[in-house]
């Protein structure tokens, strides 16, 4: 399933770059195709975990409440995701980068069964600093989506509006955002994802 089946998730690329990272699986019934479908589904959802499941996140993820608190379990909307990338962190971020989770959608019919996490660049929930703490600007969003459609599950991520975030009050925070942005939407970003959408169908 293609970004177009998540009309409503997916935001249309009106500025900046795009990137999209798929993965896919063809499996033999429906009773195996449904059981790796909600395998990939908890595994999407257990965020604090992607860095087991996956040993090619160069940056490390983790689930927090509505206020900024570290917390385990699956994803909810309205939860952040505070993301720790090599070098040198934010200082907005006091050393994250930091994104919001917006949008949860789940749909289900016999044939079809998909959800899709949507999240964008967001200030730091711990502080008083309302600079968006990401590299990328808050127009740019990530959705995070499992499919299946009959015998076949795909794991995907979709980012959207891709621009560097030059917004900062601070200086270093700017050069990181200008280094760390511009390798993210040539390599970073999409290695990483295709990387984390295998490891979620395995």
């Amino acid at each position: 399933m293609n970004e177009k089946n998540f009309t409503k998730t997916v935001p249309e690329n009106v500025d900046g770059k795009l990137i999209n990272a798929e993965s896919f699986r063809d499996l033999p019934d429906a009773g195996t195709a449904k059981r790796v479908y909600e395998t990939a589904r908890k595994r999407l959802l257990d965020v604090s975990k992607w860095n087991d499941i996956s040993s090619g996140l160069l940056a490390d993820f983790q689930l927090s409440d509505q206020n900024g608190a570290a917390v385990s379990g699956p994803v909810q909307q309205g939860f952040y995701l505070r993301i720790d990338i090599p070098g040198p962190g934010s200082d907005a971020g006091d050393g994250y980068d930091w994104v919001f989770v917006e949008k949860i959608e789940e749909y289900e019919t016999e044939d079809v069964q998909s959800i899709a996490v949507r999240v964008r660049p967001v200030a730091n929930p711990l502080g008083d600093n309302l600079q968006t703490a990401h590299f990328y600007t808050s127009e740019a969003t990530s959705t995070f989506t499992v499919t299946r459609e009959k015998l076949s599950v795909t794991a995907a991520v979709y980012d959207r509006n891709i621009k560097v975030n030059h917004d900062s009050e601070q200086f270093l925070d700017r050069a990181r955002n200008m280094l760390v942005g511009s390798v993210g939407r040539m390599a970073f970003s999409k290695v990483q994802w295709e990387d984390l959408a295998g490891a979620l169908l395995k």
